[in-house]
């Protein structure tokens, strides 16, 4: 795909990058002294860095090189994805922010498994660490993978060695920073994909012509349904409301963000505006993708090629270079985001209750184990799964199967039964589980299964436990 001379000059400013990133990281991580320091970044983000964390973790490298290949393949149909997620954001930004906000406010909580033990006593903390390690291992996994890929477009480099490199750098970075590093990072990562984005958007479109020249351009080759955002099926759109979109009510990475804003008000405006931004950046790439067919009238040999395709039909090698660096900014500001989510899980919600210390230099250290842990398990999901992008999507769905129901309620009911909220998160986890291993019985999405069984569980018990707790959010 490149030429030798400019493997070799992409090998020095890969290098270079990853250089800059891990002095970052060594400088700003000697001020990380405290647990809160580096699971909940102090608790005193401001308004601009907010926004730029949230761009950088909820646009990865999936949303540039999957969104593209899907653009191309299937059309203006998957703009469903952010017209879900949309939804999701109003819902969230709406309805659960303040409350997230508050009672993690009231109760300094860490992660999400707090809120569940507040709610459903400390063995929920269980499933909810159980249902996020197998999202958020898959998804660094995941994150590794695609570094690796990167390096063995651009540089030849072998994708074995290449899953090592991505976890070495990733892991040190996570375990010396915690949250506090990955979001003065996402900053300068968050920045550089927004700005990449839109100036490739712009490169697209001064080589492809007008919208309408792609209209005829599809008609004459007999795909003009493509262009239809209505090229996909109901079934594929619920999929979508229920998996990602719904995933957004119980991401902890969301979560920990909101607690990490300085105020109520920094965690609302940040949260909106960045969602605003990752949703147009999401939907500009299906469109470059389409714009990859339709408009460039790129030979593609592999479709999941199609961002490198693009980058080097539209713009000379200088800027060929940038949207490199572009692409691993993306892959690296979500990677850590995953990473430090995960290890949150296990050292709040696995270590801590059972230490039983309120040593918060011993704390700190078990913080730093756990990204060890989680990045092991990473690994070796990444070196021996295939499938991790299909894995995600389970991970996802299972975490939505299992903690929705429970999750949602705890927020807006006045009165809760422990059982209840117990029980439906078992219900769903194991049932999506099951659906998963006995691969999807008729044809139905683990999702369209487990999510029912927790909501029905948790309806039918509350029904015959009448012993509540009551709720503390207004």
């Amino acid at each position: 795909m490149f030429s030798v001379d400019e493997s070799l000059t992409l090998k020095i400013v890969i290098a270079i990058y990853f250089l800059l990133l891990l002095v970052m990281t060594i400088f700003l991580g000697r001020k990380v002294k405290t647990y809160e320091d580096y699971n909940i970044a102090s608790r005193n983000v401001s308004m601009f860095p907010l926004i730029l964390t949230f761009v950088g973790t909820g646009v990865g490298g999936a949303t540039l090189l999957g969104y593209t290949e899907n653009g191309r393949v299937l059309g203006m149909g998957q703009m469903w994805i952010h017209i879900t997620m949309l939804f999701a954001v109003i819902v969230l930004a709406s309805l659960f922010l303040k409350r997230i906000r508050l009672i993690g406010e009231e109760y300094n909580m860490v992660t999400i498994g707090d809120f569940t033990a507040l709610k459903y006593g400390e063995t929920a903390r269980i499933p909810t660490a159980i249902s996020f390690l197998f999202a958020y291992c898959s998804m660094t996994g995941m994150q590794f993978v695609a570094i690796a890929s990167i390096l063995n477009l651009t540089i030849g480099l072998n994708m074995t060695l290449g899953i090592i490199i991505g976890w070495l750098f990733l892991s040190f970075k996570t375990y010396i920073g915690g949250l506090k590093v990955v979001v003065w990072q996402d900053v300068i990562q968050g920045l550089l994909l927004t700005v990449g984005i839109f100036i490739l958007l712009i490169g697209v479109l001064q080589q492809s012509g007008s919208y309408s020249q792609m209209i005829i351009n599809a008609d004459s080759m007999g795909e003009k349904a493509m262009l239809s955002v209505m090229n996909i099926t109901p079934k594929e759109i619920l999929i979508y409301l229920l998996t990602l979109a719904c995933y957004q009510f119980i991401r902890q990475d969301v979560w920990q963000r909101i607690w990490a804003a300085k105020s109520l008000n920094t965690a609302k405006n940040a949260y909106w505006i960045s969602m605003v931004i990752a949703i147009l950046l999401g939907a500009i790439t299906i469109l470059i993708g389409i714009y990859s067919k339709y408009g460039l009238h790129l030979e593609v040999e592999e479709t999941s090629l199609t961002f490198y395709y693009v980058v080097q039909s539209v713009f000379p090698f200088s800027l060929v270079i940038f949207m490199i660096v572009i692409l691993l900014a993306a892959v690296i500001s979500s990677a850590d985001s995953f990473f430090i989510a995960g290890s949150s899980s296990v050292a709040n919600d696995i270590i801590k209750p059972n230490v039983k210390t309120k040593d918060d230099k011993k704390m700190l250290k078990y913080s730093r184990f756990s990204v060890v842990i989680v990045s092991v398990i990473s690994l070796i999901m990444a070196l021996t799964i295939p499938g991790l992008v299909n894995l995600m999507v389970t991970g996802t769905a299972m975490s939505v199967s299992g903690l929705l129901v429970p999750v949602t309620a705890g927020l807006f009911m006045k009165r809760v039964s422990k059982v209840a909220g117990l029980y439906s998160m078992w219900a769903g986890l194991i049932t999506a589980i099951i659906w998963q291993i006995l691969g999807h019985p008729f044809e139905l999405h683990p999702i369209m299964i487990g999510l029912p069984v927790s909501l029905i569980v948790f309806i039918l018990v509350s029904k015959m436990n009448k012993k509540t707790t009551p709720t503390v959010t207004n």
